[in-house]
């Protein structure tokens, strides 16, 4: 009965035609299987433009060798008329029951005088216009990228749309942060039936409550001090089960005993970072924030704790997207690592805060056992020799064994270069992305649809993996200011 009903539903769904855009096909090789039970259109210019932009080793390139190849399985393999459409249920397995259009004549539409006819966009307008025409009581929809497309189609009073199938968060002010500040009456409320036990110097919670369902394993919960509690309260969610939790105390990272090669943690989202970071149990760690919040250098001062220190790994490898804020500097002459130097001056700079000589009467501090500018610089060439710099162009069919892999500036990449990165790793190694998905310079890309927004939704709660949002400044007082009214 009920699929019957759903069935007369979805006949009763108005079927769309939904008119590509080649950006989109370019952007999601996969998008013309995303439109469920509506029907799509292909243009003749979105072909004429894939056939432009197959050659080369780009990203953009790449995808639209994928294009082609999938509309010729698709278009090869059907015994269906073209004319009538190809049916996309069996290609796409499943995913999308509507049919694909080619366009299979000439469309002589009349633009409006303002439009120059050879452009390819306003030929891709001009197809839209003509199915307006041909199909009144359908609705006719364009899916382009480009802004200006779509304002053009709107301003000639055609509809268009963005592609939403990338995005995994509308808004991503609800993208999850990895922290949750409990409520003053917390453990009023959880604390009936509370058992605790001590393990390995920190002290285990295991409790019941409303909360508890809400919880993520190796999200991180606070209480600050005051009312009814005398000093703050930190932890990590270790277990998740229905109304049951398992919390376990965090180590302070802010003491000056627990120093990271020589950094203390200086806020609590600091002291989170740090925890994951040096947990031999978490393979994968996403830390977002804005200039200044100390990702980069929290990231290489537990590197290189556990490379030099402890041998947990045999060496640091960085890798970053080498997308131009400005205009691009052209040919760079060089090895690979020589080549990808430019790119990684946040490295050195926060080589030199972690190698910096003490000051006087600082006992402890940074670079203070090194023994004076000899040793800072043996140390120095100690440091450099445990970190690669790595190019993503050729990272492709490499797998890193105990190594602590860093992915810096990762909100420029798509969620299938992340894929490619993380997928990467091997026994032993551990996976950082950093990044702030406000400063996204990768063109096509955008908050809801980075790789880095798409890789923290899709691992949250997953044992072996922890995120962090971290939202103070710490860089210096311009720097936090700049950060908040520019």
């Amino acid at each position: 009965m009920n699929s019957k009903r759903s069935k007369s539903a979805k006949a009763n769904r108005v079927c769309k035609l939904f008119v590509l855009d080649t950006n989109v096909l370019m952007h999601d090789p996969t998008s013309m299987f995303r439109f469920e039970e509506h029907d799509i259109y292909v243009p003749m210019m979105t072909l004429e433009e894939l056939d432009a932009n197959k050659k080369g080793m780009s990203e953009v390139a790449r995808n639209a060798r994928q294009v082609s190849r999938t509309l010729d399985e698709v278009v090869s393999a059907s015994e269906d008329d073209i004319n009538a459409g190809i049916a996309l249920e069996e290609p796409s397995r499943g995913l999308a029951s509507g049919r694909l259009f080619l366009q299979t004549e000439a469309i002589n539409n009349v633009l409006p005088v303002s439009l120059p006819t050879a452009k390819a966009d306003n030929q891709i307008i001009g197809v839209v216009m003509h199915l307006v025409e041909r199909f009144p009581k359908r609705p006719v929809i364009l899916v382009s990228k480009d802004i200006n497309m779509r304002i053009k189609a709107r301003a000639l009073g055609l509809a268009a749309q963005d592609y939403f199938n990338d995005k995994v968060l509308e808004d991503t002010d609800l993208l999850y942060t990895g922290t949750a500040e409990l409520p003053a009456d917390f453990w009023e409320t959880h604390g009936k039936d509370m058992e605790s036990w001590k393990k390995e110097g920190r002290t285990l919670y295991r409790i019941k409550g409303p909360l508890c369902p809400d919880f993520l394993v190796n999200e991180f919960v606070f209480l600050e001090a005051g009312g009814s509690n005398d000093k703050p309260f930190q932890a990590a969610v270790c277990e998740a089960a229905g109304r049951s939790a398992l919390l376990e105390t965090l180590i302070d990272y802010g003491h000056q005993k627990n120093a990271v090669w020589g950094i203390t943690a200086r806020n609590r989202e600091q002291n989170f970072a740090l925890n994951l970071l040096l947990d031999p149990d978490i393979d994968f760690v996403t830390l977002l924030g804005q200039a200044g919040t100390g990702k980069t250098l929290l990231t290489l001062a537990a590197g290189l704790t556990q490379t030099l220190e402890t041998k947990r790994f045999s060496e640091i490898i960085i890798t970053r997207v080498t997308v131009p804020v400005g205009e691009d500097i052209g040919f760079l002459p060089g090895t690979e690592e020589e080549k990808m130097t430019p790119w990684m001056g946040a490295l050195e700079d926060n080589l030199d805060v972690l190698n910096k000589p003490a000051d006087d009467g600082e006992k402890g501090a940074p670079g203070g056992p090194y023994g004076g500018d000899w040793g800072r610089a043996a140390t120095m060439d100690l440091i450099r020799s445990r970190i690669k710099i790595k190019s993503l162009n050729f990272m492709r069919g490499r797998t890193f064994i105990n190594k602590f892999l860093i992915i810096d500036e990762a909100q420029n990449l798509t969620p299938k270069q992340m894929k490619t990165l993380i997928t990467r790793a091997g026994p032993g190694t551990k996976v950082v992305c950093l990044g702030n998905i406000g400063q996204i310079d990768t063109p096509y890309l955008t908050e809801g649809s980075s790789g880095l927004t798409y890789v923290v939704d899709r691992f949250k709660g997953w044992p072996h993996s922890g995120h962090v949002t971290l939202a103070r400044g710490e860089r210096s007082r311009l720097a936090d200011h700049a950060g908040e009214v520019l």
